[in-house]
């Protein structure tokens, strides 16, 4: 059969939802990656990418099922709701890579200031760090929490670097990873969308030749 058949479109829609099934691991593995280096909840957009991941991996199994049945409902619920993810991975996409220093340290200093005391110190000891960032306007708190700093760096009577350089550091990466991969693989979506509604309208040569499908 042609390439513009029944059976093509079948094998490069069950192709392409094997590839969303591999992103949507991707993004919530390198998501939680960042997030064990000490960003947490200090940067929502973590959280929005690990969403983007389960709902594109949860899409997938449905396109992937859709594909192999033909099943016209589960195609049309795919189309739609691969729509909706495209959009909202854009914009997240897109944030995570426009997202500037001055912006990342605002919502570290939004976060550190919501901890409680005991948050802090945990934190300090994961990442082998006292404070968040000595700088002039924050320098009375920093004070404060390098004097209830517990970590080993302090212990050892070494000069611990702050939690915000090292938080920031890896927000960066973990940043421009997710925002590239993130907005390189949203444009497939809309390829997926196509593949869907063109053989959503092919008629299985398997079934009633007579039958719309």
């Amino acid at each position: 059969m042609g390439c513009g058949g029944f059976t093509c479109y079948k094998n490069a829609l069950c192709a392409l939802n094997v590839v969303y099934m591999l992103v949507g691991l991707l993004l919530i593995g390198v998501a939680a990656w960042g997030k064990g280096f000490g960003i947490v909840s200090s940067i929502h957009i973590i959280g929005g990418v690990i969403a983007i991941g389960v709902f594109l991996l949860l899409i997938a199994i449905v396109g992937l099922i859709g594909a192999v049945s033909h099943h016209q409902v589960m195609l049309f619920i795919y189309m739609v709701v691969l729509i909706l993810v495209f959009i909202f991975q854009l914009v997240v996409s897109c944030s995570c890579l426009a997202m500037n220093t001055s912006q990342q340290v605002h919502l570290l200093n939004v976060t550190w200031s919501r901890m409680s005391n005991d948050t802090r110190m945990e934190l300090e000891k994961s990442l082998n760090c006292c404070g968040l960032l000595n700088t002039t306007e924050s320098r009375t708190q920093f004070n404060m929490d390098y004097s209830l700093c517990r970590s080993e760096c302090l212990l050892q009577d070494q000069k611990c670097l702050t939690c915000g350089d090292k938080m920031l550091k890896h927000a960066d990466e973990a940043l421009k990873i997710l925002g590239g991969v993130g907005l390189f693989f949203s444009f497939t979506e809309i390829l997926g969308v196509w593949l869907a509604f063109r053989y959503r309208n092919q008629k299985d040569p398997r079934a009633n030749p007579s039958a719309f499908l």
